[in-house]
């Protein structure tokens, strides 16, 4: 059956016209697209994409279903979902629904049928930018206004959007006592702590340095999370009341924390960098890894102090993908080594991180 038509309109009025994927209805976010053949389940329920409209550039999407076991977060965070062609019957036996059933359960509105090559090209040149998705108005005079109601990710705080509110247990039982920052914290990030004898508990964004202290871990993690990192102020108050105390390991949204609270300066890539296929060069061994990425924003390697070190490079486009602190037991990557989804190359960072705990 022929689902209703949609249309996507971007800021700059460009617009595509395709079919309704998932829910009917309308959403306005940040238009990014993710070059990953497979992982649309985790990318869909990574925090680091709130308010954001992911364009998945694989031209069929759904092949093995959804299982919920796979989910990144309690929800999907994504504003919305643009795809080529939805593969209607899912193969997988994990599989517990279809990818529309899942849009559908979950209120999110998607559109299908459209030329995404057309679309990540457009966002490629043009650079990122706001759109809305619509499968119940076609009117664009309509729409280009409920656009302009719609803020920029320059300058906006979403990790306290999509943080928890409470402090809570993740694993009760390791040698290594982690407090993890959530920002937007991804489950199998917990996961891997948990497998690398990590009793971790996860705190709240807007936590305080005394917190922390009060708390006395072994080590401290910051992790990804969506928005524009210079304006979460109070990450980066926090994490310079920790410099020296406590060995600290930082992820995607989190490197760029610490690369503030280290003296560093971050910038609003143009189109940013989303996906599993991203080669990344480690600076001290000389060996390129495939990494899992997910960030619009990235630190500036010429803003960074001298007991700064830069650890690992994009080999796309040359933006740092990682710093070392020489004065304190400090590190952190832009890419994401829990690979979820994406290849396993960075692994080696957690043993690195229970390296730093152990003195």
């Amino acid at each position: 059956m022929q689902s209703k038509s949609a249309i996507l309109l971007l800021s700059d009025g460009k617009k595509f016209e395709g079919n309704q994927l998932g829910y009917l209805g309308e959403t306005v976010g940040e238009v990014c697209f993710n070059t990953g053949m497979t992982g649309y389940q985790e990318i869909l329920t990574d925090p680091s994409y709130c308010s954001q409209i992911v364009t998945m550039t694989s031209p069929h999407i759904g092949n093995y279903g959804i299982t919920e076991e796979d989910d990144e977060s309690s929800k999907i965070q994504a504003s919305g979902f643009v795809i080529k062609e939805e593969t209607i019957t899912p193969s997988n036996w994990r599989s517990t629904s279809s990818l529309n059933e899942y849009l559908n359960k979950n209120k999110i509105v998607g559109i299908q049928n459209i030329d995404t090559r057309s679309l990540t090209r457009h966002i490629r040149d043009q650079g990122a930018m706001n759109g809305i998705i619509s499968s119940v108005d076609n009117d664009i005079d309509g729409l280009t206004n409920k656009l302009k109601d719609a803020p920029t990710m320059n300058g906006l705080d979403l990790a306290k959007v999509v943080s928890t509110k409470k402090i809570y247990k993740w694993s009760d039982t390791g040698k290594f006592r982690v407090a993890a920052i959530d920002y937007g914290i991804k489950r199998n990030i917990l996961n891997i702590l948990s497998d690398n004898n990590c009793e971790v508990t996860v705190f709240p964004a807007k936590t305080t340095a005394k917190d922390i202290l009060n708390f006395d871990p072994d080590g401290v993690f910051l992790s990804n999370g969506p928005g524009d990192p210079s304006a979460v102020t109070y990450g980066i108050e926090m994490v310079k009341g920790l410099l020296g105390l406590k060995p600290i390991f930082g992820i995607c949204l989190g490197h760029q924390i610490l690369s503030l609270a280290l003296g560093g300066e971050t910038f609003k890539l143009k189109f940013g960098h989303r996906g599993i296929n991203h080669p990344v060069k480690n600076l001290e061994t000389g060996i390129v890894e495939i990494t899992s990425q997910n960030h619009g924003f990235a630190v500036d390697p010429n803003s960074l102090p001298e007991n700064v070190v830069p650890t690992h490079i994009n080999l796309n486009d040359n933006t740092n993908e990682g710093i070392e602190s020489k004065e304190f037991k400090a590190f952190s990557v832009q890419h994401h080594p829990e690979s979820s989804p994406g290849p396993h190359d960075s692994r080696y960072l957690f043993d690195k991180f229970i390296t730093l705990m152990k003195g």
